[in-house]
């Protein structure tokens, strides 16, 4: 058996706060991604936004039902302190809205750490929505990558687009 150690959440939480927090992020997007189901890294997120003085967007159908299921079971009230959308219409309408007003004012948290090719992200990528990247802008991917070939295809994918759009990773 392999003995892989997982740092524990105090510790990604600090790595999450220095980048978040001691980075210069002025005038340029931050998007973020973690496992839909990790609500303390989600309530980290949160945290840190309001800290930026940004809104938290929450998007993808796997983030809305795993806050309903948290919410639900009375573990948090996420859907309080972001907004949480799941359905393709209003990500849409959303994104759209996002891209007028700046995406500066926003922290952006979505669907696609492991690179999958019809998550948020990776449909950001794409340009199935009006949202652009820009030179300078941040992505952080909040989550282990799980080694499984599609994953690291996908990702690699993922990443190689980033970078040739001069994002942050």
């Amino acid at each position: 058996k392999d003995n892989i150690k997982t740092p524990s959440e105090s510790i990604a939480r600090e790595l999450l706060k220095d980048v978040l927090l001691g980075t210069d992020n002025d005038g340029t997007a931050i998007i973020t991604s973690c496992f839909a189901s990790h609500i303390a890294r989600l309530k980290s997120i949160i945290e840190f936004g309001k800290k930026l003085n940004r809104k938290v967007v929450i998007l993808g159908r796997s983030f809305m039902r795993y806050i309903d299921a948290a919410e639900t079971a009375g573990l948090t009230k996420i859907s309080k302190q972001a907004e949480v959308l799941g359905y393709r219409n209003e990500i849409k309408r959303k994104l759209n809205e996002i891209n007028k007003r700046g995406a500066e004012k926003y922290l952006i948290v979505c669907t696609g750490g492991q690179g999958e090719p019809n998550a948020i992200l990776s449909r950001m990528i794409k340009g199935e929505f009006k949202f652009k990247f820009f030179s300078e802008d941040q992505v952080i991917f909040s989550n282990k990558l799980i080694p499984v070939e599609p994953n690291l295809t996908n990702r690699n994918v993922i990443e190689t687009h980033l970078k040739e759009l001069g994002v942050r990773i």
